[in-house]
């Protein structure tokens, strides 16, 4: 198998995207100590949890809180569990939470939570008490109004039923209901949140094929879709793309990818899924490793899996027109240079992953209003967020092309050894964009005190 030899640790990708969209982000005069506040983390919480687990032993676990920014609103971002978890993982994830609100407009900051632990692993009580030590050990550095969790990484509305009660336990009397999002309906959860990254995914991409975006692909009938990830996002992804009249012809999980150039059976694949926890040995398919899935020749990649996945090691294999990022951070600035100039585009994850908090969003306004809105307002707002979003992003790239000679001069000045700037992606112009509204919210309130 091919390795990257790159620096793979999140945060200092973060850092790279963030540094790649700082010379398009005037004026530059007085920029540098504005640029560092508004890149670090404004808070970074470490725990140690002690959990009794099934076998009676005290098992420690490492836990994570990070709120990266809330000068646009309190923080909001999601609680994943998985054995790779680290502190810059989750500052990195919280960096891009600030991004996607701000290029959203929703009126948050950016936060992150996770637990190194299995759980693939951990049974369903062990999973609850893990939480339940965690929102405990985290108390009021969470709050409606503060930071705000939701569902991420191998958690799900249940994880969130049981943040929310530990979190009501500890303050009777009040609407706890907005600390947390992703809930299930009866709890308060809003209709159209499990699909809500997938779907707002799709809207932004049908979007950008209407308008001609996306200039290698003329429409959704027929177009072949490779799937990495078959987790909530990648599988609602895979129903959305196939009813749209796509075929769906490889998709993959933690075990394995499965193909068939002349389009899946879905149906039969989210059974296999279901019975057997893998898509792997679907009847029919030709079996892929779970990376393979990447290098299928289609119209359209969606990574919607882990992050890093494409790297220098494989971005001269990948074989798609488009690919339209439904993961955080699953590929690196040096894959996307290389994917750029093979004129492969990327539609970056600030904007078409950022569905969930979207709707996490509106969950949250529900849940301070005691509303429930229906699956059609629920949509419409999504799609009219999400569509106000990719043109903001659009029409910025074409205002950063337009002037990157101005921009090329003001830089040189303050940096005079700095290379040309290169030519500005989808991904710099949602960074600028985020970038620039969190900068003028920073303004306008001053520094306190």
């Amino acid at each position: 198998m091919r390795t990257s030899t790159e620096d793979l640790d999140l945060f200092h990708i973060a850092r790279r995207q963030f540094d790649r969209a700082v010379p398009f982000v005037h004026p530059l005069e007085g920029w540098r100590g504005m640029a560092e506040m508004l890149f670090k983390t404004e808070r970074t919480i470490k725990l140690t949890l002690p959990v009794v687990l099934d076998d009676g032993f005290v098992h420690n676990f490492e836990g994570y809180r990070v709120l990266h920014n809330n000068v646009r609103g309190p923080g909001k971002g999601g609680i994943r569990f998985h054995p790779d978890v680290d502190e810059n993982e989750i500052k990195a994830l919280a960096t891009w939470m600030t991004w996607k609100c701000a290029l959203t407009d929703i009126p948050f900051g950016g936060a992150k939570g996770g637990v190194a632990c299995d759980p693939k692993t951990l049974s369903e009580p062990e999973k609850r008490r893990i939480t339940r030590r965690f929102i405990a050990a985290l108390g009021d550095d969470l709050g409606p109004h503060t930071d705000i969790p939701a569902p991420d990484l191998y958690t799900d509305s249940q994880t969130m039923a049981w943040v929310y009660d530990t979190y009501s336990m500890m303050h009777p009397g009040q609407n706890n209901l907005p600390v947390v999002t992703g809930k299930p309906l009866d709890l308060g959860g809003s209709v159209g949140r499990e699909t809500a990254t997938a779907q707002g995914m799709f809207y932004v991409f049908e979007h950008l094929v209407s308008t001609g975006v996306l200039q290698s692909l003329e429409g959704l009938a027929g177009l072949t879709v490779a799937i990495q990830g078959f987790g909530n996002v990648g599988r609602n992804a895979a129903r959305i793309f196939n009813k749209a009249g796509a075929r769906i012809i490889a998709v993959s999980d933690s075990q394995g990818g499965i193909h068939d150039p002349e389009g899946l059976d879905l149906a039969q694949v989210e059974l296999q899924k279901d019975e057997t926890g893998s898509v792997i040995e679907t009847p029919g398919t030709k079996p892929l490793d779970h990376r393979e899935v990447l290098e299928v020749p289609c119209d359209v990649l969606v990574p919607a899996a882990l992050q890093t996945q494409i790297t220098t090691a494989n971005a001269t294999q990948i074989e798609a027109k488009v690919v339209v990022e439904a993961a955080n951070g699953p590929i690196t600035p040096e894959a996307d240079d290389i994917l750029g100039d093979r004129g492969i585009p990327v539609v970056p994850d600030i904007l078409s992953a950022a569905g969930g908090v979207v709707v996490s969003y509106f969950e949250w306004v529900q849940n301070l209003a005691n509303e429930q809105w229906t699956e059609a307002e629920v949509q419409d707002r999504l799609r009219t967020t999400m569509l106000r979003a990719a043109d903001a992003m659009v029409t910025n790239r074409a205002e950063l092309v337009d002037r990157l000679g101005d921009y090329q001069e003001a830089w040189t000045k303050v940096q005079p050894d700095a290379p040309p700037l290169p030519h500005p992606t989808l991904r710099t112009a949602a960074h600028v964009f985020a970038v620039r509204r969190c900068r003028r919210a920073m303004e306008q309130r001053g520094i306190w005190p």
